[in-house]
């Protein structure tokens, strides 16, 4: 039996639960780890469980104290829950057929030989990032993961240690030398302060797979005022699922090559969904900021927003396709900028 069969034969009884309260009865999930080490949550534990059906990702499991755990489908053997819910690639026409299941990722592009899926875990956190990465561009896609009360504690501090990442294929990674005299900073995509709760997760934001070439003013400016705002989403929901990214396609970057040999993106965007369980529901928005070397930027970030869909049209990216069509098409579509505590310029 090859690896591919045995793992779906273990897999085969995962079940997804979408139900945001427990059934009166004592409805229990049981998730079996590879060492051996048997978890069990009972109604009284969790408001919600989340099973991913899907070889490489496993349970989300949101606790009545407010905070979730995640447990990596890598590191389980079986997963059980016998609550009511329907499986999460239902009424979904275009979702993501392969691996990049959970609901943060955008559509992966369609050259699978021309584009990596990078993930980056820890043991004790799970998925730090994911990214997808162009080798004909030699550049981030996207950087995409999620914020919630199990993964925003600070325990640690910045490792500031840049470095290659050697998942990516080494004539098609950026590099340290790409970068030195550009004149560009290295721009995080996921960011340091939001991966600190062990040093191994913080030191992985530090792969040059997760930058662009930014302009300091930029960075260091708008960019980051943004990424203050958004932590503060993240301690307002359940879960804040997050993609990051710049524009890379030829008609989207500055005439100026960094170095020679990166591109440098003309405009910087996030695309954020907030989960809230207590009314299983959720918010969408798109922010896209221009790229310059300036500290001048408008205070009123509703000035930045803008629709999901309207996102999608200006990168040519399917966003949160992962969620099931009704749902997706309904957050797409506006912003309730009362939601985010917005506004814009009269």
């Amino acid at each position: 039996m090859n690896d591919m069969k045995r793992h779906i034969l273990l897999f085969i009884t995962l079940i997804v639960s979408l139900t945001s309260v427990a059934q009166e009865k004592k409805d229990t999930v049981v998730i079996t780890l590879q060492n051996g080490q048997e978890v069990r949550y009972t109604s009284d534990l969790f408001d919600r469980v989340q099973i991913i059906y899907n070889l490489r990702y496993g349970v989300k499991v949101y606790l009545k104290d407010g905070k979730s755990k995640d447990y990596l489908a890598t590191k389980v053997v079986i997963a059980q829950y016998d609550g009511e819910g329907q499986d999460v690639t239902d009424n979904n026409r275009n979702r993501n057929r392969y691996r990049a299941k959970l609901l943060e990722y955008p559509h992966l592009a369609e050259d699978e030989s021309m584009n990596q899926l990078v993930i980056k875990s820890t043991s004790n956190y799970g998925i730090t990032f994911s990214l997808e990465w162009s080798y004909a561009d030699i550049a981030n896609r996207w950087t995409c993961y999620q914020m919630h009360a199990g993964n925003l504690a600070k325990n640690v501090s910045r490792s500031d240690h840049f470095m290659e990442d050697p998942e990516i294929p080494s004539q098609y990674r950026s590099t340290p030398s790409d970068y030195s005299g550009s004149g560009f900073t290295r721009g995080h995509l996921c960011p340091s302060f939001d991966r600190l709760c062990s040093k191994e997760q913080n030191q992985q934001t530090f792969y040059l797979s997760n930058m662009h070439p930014q302009y300091s003013n930029h960075n260091s400016g708008l960019w980051n005022a943004l990424e203050q705002k958004l932590r503060t989403w993240a301690v307002d929901c359940d879960t804040l699922y997050v993609v990051k990214a710049a524009t890379i396609r030829s008609d989207q970057v500055l005439s100026v090559k960094c170095n020679d040999r990166l591109p440098v993106p003309k405009y910087f965007y996030m695309a954020l969904l907030a989960y809230t369980k207590k009314t299983d529901s959720y918010q969408a928005i798109g922010l896209w900021t221009e790229h310059n070397n300036s500290q001048s930027y408008s205070k009123k970030y509703g000035d930045y927003a803008i629709t999901i869909d309207e996102l999608e049209e200006r990168t040519g990216i399917d966003f949160f396709c992962n969620l099931p069509d009704d749902t997706e098409d309904e957050v797409e579509g506006k912003i309730n900028l009362g939601y985010w505590s917005l506004s814009k310029s009269k």
